[in-house]
């Protein structure tokens, strides 16, 4: 019987040890990155230093060397693109609920085929951008507008890509006479919203700043929210 005391006794003593380890024992190890407070709002990535890496005709790649806004030091390829102007061309004279767009085909060598597209182009330096898609209609499609709208601004490709496009809204257009650039081969076509709308469906329309000017116009026309 003393010998069953004395082991309960040592079981207990035992028991009182580990849990006493326990309360002591080292936190569990938390992920460092967690501990990490978010970038606040509006900061800016810092550029330690600059490279250009090669120099086209329509942009430039730059390697950046750069400290982002959470603290992380990293290195950054970016395409430098000085912008371009998207043009959406719309004809509501023979039905305001259903009006005419102007788009293009035109083959595209980086997708490897041919893209229907709307009437787009780059800004030059020193150009104003509402200047630059008045060029830029005239040169590829002939039409001309009288009203002219802003819709958006938006970045194709951000991760790596500094261009940004603006989408402008031209009505009350009307025909003229193409001046397409020697390398452009491009094909101008005109059709209801309400077919475009279909191809988009079909997926037959793959360019992003199309689908982003169609999808837009038509929710701004459903809702009767046009400027």
């Amino acid at each position: 019987m003393a010998a069953t005391t004395t082991n309960a006794k040592k079981a207990k003593a035992s028991a009182a040890a580990s849990r006493k380890t326990s309360s002591h024992a080292s936190p569990a190890k938390t992920n460092p990155a967690a501990k990490k407070s978010a970038p606040k709002k509006g900061a800016r990535t810092k550029v330690i230093s600059s490279k250009v890496v090669f120099k086209g005709k329509v942009f430039e790649v730059h390697r950046d060397e750069v400290i982002e806004p959470s603290g992380a030091k990293n290195t950054r390829e970016i395409i430098r693109h000085n912008g371009s102007v998207v043009i959406l061309a719309v004809d509501e004279s023979r039905n305001p609920l259903d009006p005419d767009v102007i788009l293009e085909r035109q083959y595209r060598h980086a997708a490897g085929q041919f893209l229907l597209e709307l009437p787009a182009g780059r800004v030059e330096p020193g150009e104003a951008t509402l200047a630059a898609a008045k060029r830029e209609m005239i040169e590829e499609t002939g039409y001309r507008a009288r009203r002219w709208t802003l819709l958006t601004k938006y970045f194709a490709s951000p991760g790596f890509l500094g261009e940004w496009m603006q989408i402008y809204l031209a009505r009350e257009i009307r025909d003229g006479k193409a001046q397409p650039e020697p390398d452009e081969q491009i094909e101008v076509i005109r059709m209801p919203l309400s077919e475009a709308l279909a191809l988009v469906s079909l997926n037959k329309i793959h360019d992003g700043k199309t689908l982003i000017g169609l999808m837009l116009f038509e929710r701004l026309l459903r809702e009767k929210r046009l400027p």
